[in-house]
């Protein structure tokens, strides 16, 4: 039960920020949208430490392996495998005219939904090797740990979800169509870590390098997407504002329920 409400946690975050679609009669005001990107990018970079590398310097020393050796490899394969995705996949940035990746003709919404998608990826991941670890049981990951990153990973999905539904508003969707591209955009997380959870048997051996992979691909997603979208033109101190506060509650809540 517990499982399945972790994993159901993030997607769930989400759909209700896709839902603002509804209530929101604009687009979201610039300033609020920085403070909203820079929360997401501090909340990525406390998880990927506290929830992610941290797990996966104690796991190896428990092991008696040299503890820095799977988070520096597993970090770096998962800048790698995310600088891959983003130069294969077909994706559109926000407050960007030009598609990045491999040429496709989808159209402008389609873009948009894939670049969410995209970050949403190690997100998933994320999820799922904690979960895994917690099912070891000798990870020294806990189920409320796992709970904990998931509550994180939910809380800053809110305001990604109403990021990318209301710019699809803007341009011409309709509502409800705007909230199921938002919604969906977040499907590869719980699918992801399932996913991460069936191959929890498999990757036992070499989950301090899972658990650094998901962090190295989170961090590509915040130094690539987030923190530039949350400093470009003015106001730029309102995106730092951002990172302090998603950073500091993303630790409290690894902390105090990890």
């Amino acid at each position: 039960m517990q499982l399945a409400i972790g994993l159901a946690i993030p997607f769930l975050g989400t759909a209700l920020g896709s839902a603002m679609v509804f209530f929101m009669k604009n687009k979201i005001n610039g300033k609020v949208e920085k403070l909203l990107l820079g929360f997401a990018a501090g909340v990525m970079i406390a998880a990927s430490i506290w929830s992610l590398i941290i797990p996966a310097i104690n796991m190896e020393e428990q092991q008696g392996g040299i503890s820095w050796i799977p988070a520096a490899i597993g970090f770096l394969l998962g800048i790698l495998f995310l600088l891959i995705l983003d130069s294969v996949i077909p994706h559109l940035h926000l407050k960007s005219d030009r598609p990045e990746g491999v040429r496709a003709k989808f159209k402008k919404v389609t873009m948009l939904a894939l670049a969410v998608t995209l970050h949403n990826i190690p997100e998933g991941m994320a999820v799922g090797v904690t979960f895994a670890g917690a099912l070891i049981g000798n990870s020294g990951i806990t189920i409320a740990g796992a709970l904990a990153l998931a509550l994180g990973i939910a809380i800053q999905n809110f305001p990604e979800g109403a990021i990318i539904s209301m710019p699809l508003k803007a341009e011409g969707i309709s509502k409800s169509k705007a909230f199921f591209y938002g919604t969906l955009s977040g499907i590869v997380e719980p699918i992801g870590a399932m996913i991460t959870i069936l191959l929890t048997s498999a990757i036992e051996p070499i989950l301090p390098y899972i658990l650094s992979f998901a962090a190295g691909a989170m961090i590509y997603v915040v130094v690539e997407e987030l923190i530039p979208e949350s400093q470009s033109g003015e106001h730029s101190n309102i995106g730092t504002i951002g990172v302090a506060i998603g950073f500091v509650i993303m630790m409290i809540l690894d902390v105090a329920l990890g």
